[in-house]
């Protein structure tokens, strides 16, 4: 499965190490450098820097070919935008 994370906290870290762990396609996306300090050095997937409700974003972060996309950042109301954004613009089923 090809994931898209929106947020690199710790939820979002956590989860993007164990669908990596299970062999699926990740990439998590967050606004602050810092945050990627979370995902381990084993982490096979991508890490980018950008906001995930920008669609050009989006877009480098290969949000068309993604089977699912998780928005768990503080922020509900972006969560909810981002989510919005990858159903209805991009067509992602999860």
């Amino acid at each position: 499965m090809n994931v898209v994370i929106m947020g690199c906290g710790r939820v979002g870290a956590e989860l993007a190490r164990l669908l990596d762990a299970e062999g699926h396609k990740v990439t998590i996306l967050d606004i602050e450098p810092d945050s990627f300090d979370k995902i381990p050095p084993d982490f096979k997937g991508i890490a980018l820097l950008g906001d995930a409700t920008d669609e050009q974003v989006l877009k480098k972060a290969n949000i068309t070919e993604a089977d699912a996309f998780v928005a768990v950042t503080r922020e509900d109301d972006k969560n909810a935008m981002a989510a919005q954004i990858a159903k209805q613009i991009f067509n992602v089923p999860k």
